[in-house]
């Protein structure tokens, strides 16, 4: 990381931090400034943003290396722990420009896991750091889609909600001394 590289092809990306669809050029030169969560915010001439796992490979990135960082969920399924799975998956989305991902945050306000008519669909309640942040339906995509890749779930919902308005107390211990609050 924090080394200058070129994008081998041209990539989708989303601007930071308004949330707009971007296309970076085959060859624009980027530093990846944060790779958590199988997402990468790059710095490039024009200011930040972020490119999804599915598009790594344009940076450079093994994805098959990412993959196995997944594994705790697939523990957490295979031993019959749904809720505890998507909440491991949750701690894979991350805000761009904060290194502490949304569980550890205090964004996460509900987990509930129903199952109806034989399927199991997650209904999630969340809030982001700033009401105006243009990435938020960014971040609540990304974490549907981590919570989809998990077996047996067949439907996802990501709510964002304001109350209660977040605050730093809502931050984990473990967010703390990450952020350097502790």
């Amino acid at each position: 990381m924090h080394e200058e590289i070129e994008t081998t092809r041209e990539v989708e990306a989303i601007q930071i931090p308004s949330g707009d669809l971007i296309r970076l050029p085959a060859g624009t030169k980027v530093m990846i400034t944060q790779a958590l969560g199988g997402t990468y915010t790059v710095a490039t001439q024009s200011g930040l943003a972020r490119i999804k796992a599915e598009n790594a490979d344009a940076i450079g990135i093994d994805l098959e290396a990412e993959k196995e960082k997944q594994s705790a969920a697939k523990q957490k399924v295979a031993d019959g722990d749904l809720q505890g799975a998507v909440w491991e998956q949750l701690k894979l989305v991350f805000d761009p420009e904060i290194p502490v991902n949304i569980v550890d945050l205090g964004l996460v306000y509900d987990c509930t896991i129903k199952e109806e008519e034989g399927e199991k669909n997650v209904e999630i309640k969340m809030t982001l750091t700033a009401p105006g942040c243009g990435m938020g339906p960014t971040i609540a995509a990304d974490a549907q889609s981590k919570i989809l890749m998990l077996e047996g779930i067949n439907n996802a919902q990501v709510d964002l909600v304001w109350d209660p308005v977040w605050n730093q107390e809502m931050i984990s211990e473990e967010g703390k001394m990450k952020l350097g609050m502790i």
